[in-house]
């Protein structure tokens, strides 16, 4: 499945809850996370997609960890199972 694909499940799972998965574009922030998945409730979470195969680039990790390291929590997409995964958790 193609990172693509993937995103669009994506996308329609937290709108089926009730969500947004908006586009997280950040000029000058090199490596930013794909996504931010705003959950009822006030509730935010930033989401990397990638194909099955696909890696993150060194940037993209250092990214995430800056980003978790203020708390948030970064999610690395890379399958359906996964996206049912992050709404089981982030929707209890």
């Amino acid at each position: 499945m193609t990172e693509k694909k993937i995103e669009q499940k994506l996308i329609k799972a937290i709108r089926n809850f009730g969500g947004l998965a908006l586009k997280f574009i950040s000029p000058g922030f090199v490596g930013a996370p794909d996504r931010i998945i705003l959950f009822p409730g006030g509730r935010s979470v930033f989401a990397e997609l990638k194909s099955p195969e696909g890696k993150m680039r060194p940037i993209q990790v250092r990214r995430k960890q800056q980003l978790e390291n203020l708390g948030f929590k970064v999610f690395v997409i890379n399958s359906e199972t996964e996206i049912e995964m992050i709404t089981r958790q982030e929707l209890k």
